[in-house]
């Protein structure tokens, strides 16, 4: 299977390569030209200090976008060279998401809380207790419910219980101070909505978490009548339904009966469109809100019979995913619009 990052057997890779070749150059240059100006004025004092977290913090951000970025221009790079295209899989992402993504979740929530120039140990250990109190309890009851099953997403959601800690421990001990949450946020905007913008990470964090270490996934051939099940959800095959009268189309669905979390009819199949040689994989997809899940069923046709190959994919908490955009745009307005001091 090819990386959903690979452009090489596209007409778009060339240009995408040439694109990021350019921005890069004229970042560096960028940079190089506002050197002067982005020299510190004050060095750092110590490893542990708000200034670090954040040096810390960017470190972990640029090495998980170069290896995002070299997975994605690895398939154009080997096709260039070597005239063969090698894609990278889902380990080599995965892998990264671990090793710089986890410790990345972590520090958003530590940063805030660290003094600035210097922090004493003790001292940011009684920040951080009610913190790390709630990642404790949070994780012991994932654990009891079964969240066990995979110790990255165990990790990640315990991380994010421990990131939206810190948030709410801002929001009270600011509040407190203030008066009211809304004389809080209008009087230093840029900080509440770097917060929103934290807790957007969070439900990212959460819904990638959800949504690949926690997806059940089934394969099956079904003839009509027959009935598979996974994650609560039973799926019947009925009949085909082959596209007819339409000269733009050709092809055909398989159309399934659903029961469990929800109900009702999902149709997938292959579909062929008029001066297109390559066929379109159309996948039957339902989206549960309420669970924040998504449903997808996948359909491989046998030839000259009615039996089908079906692939089922149920995802928990990839909704999540959506939210953290809108939370994101939000967050960064209110940055925006903050008043200057």
């Amino acid at each position: 299977m090819n990386s959903i990052h690979s452009f090489a057997k596209s007409p778009i890779g060339s240009w995408f390569l040439a694109f990021v070749v350019i921005s890069s150059l004229f970042s560096v240059g960028l940079i190089l030209w506002r050197l002067p100006l982005l020299k510190a004025r004050t060095k750092l004092e110590s490893a542990l200090s708000r200034e670090a977290t954040f040096l810390y913090n960017n470190l972990l951000l640029v090495a998980l976008s170069l290896t995002i970025l070299w997975g994605v221009l690895w398939p154009i790079v080997t096709q260039l060279v070597e005239g063969e295209t090698r894609t990278m899989g889902r380990p080599y992402y995965d892998f990264f998401l671990r090793a710089f993504g986890l410790p990345l979740l972590l520090l958003m929530g530590i940063g805030p809380l660290v003094a600035w120039r210097k922090a004493s140990v003790r001292s940011l250990l009684r920040m951080l207790a009610w913190p790390i109190g709630v990642a404790v309890v949070a994780g012991a009851i994932l654990i009891a419910l079964g969240a066990g099953s995979s110790k990255p997403g165990l990790v990640a959601y315990t991380f994010s219980a421990f990131v939206l800690a810190t948030i709410v421990t801002e929001l009270v001990r600011g509040t407190r101070a203030a008066g009211s949450l809304f004389l809080l946020v209008s009087r230093n905007r840029r900080r509440y909505g770097g917060y929103l913008v934290h807790a957007a990470v969070v439900l990212l964090a959460i819904g990638i978490a959800g949504s690949s270490a926690y997806s059940s996934t089934r394969e099956q051939e079904l003839r009509p009548g027959q009935s598979m099940t996974l994650a609560g959800y039973t799926l019947t095959y009925r009949n085909q339904q082959p596209i007819l009268n339409d000269p733009n189309r050709t092809g055909g669905f398989a159309v399934l009966s659903v029961r469990g979390h929800w109900h009702g009819t999902l149709r997938t199949g292959d579909v062929t469109y008029t001066g297109f040689a390559e066929t379109d994989r159309a996948v039957g997809i339902k989206t549960d809100w309420l669970r924040g899940q998504d449903l997808y069923v996948i359909a491989d046709f046998e030839p000259h019979s009615q039996a089908v190959f079906f692939k089922v994919l149920v995802k928990p908490l990839i909704n999540l995913i959506w939210l953290a955009g809108i939370v994101f745009v939000f967050g960064s307005l209110v940055c925006t619009v903050a008043r200057r001091a």
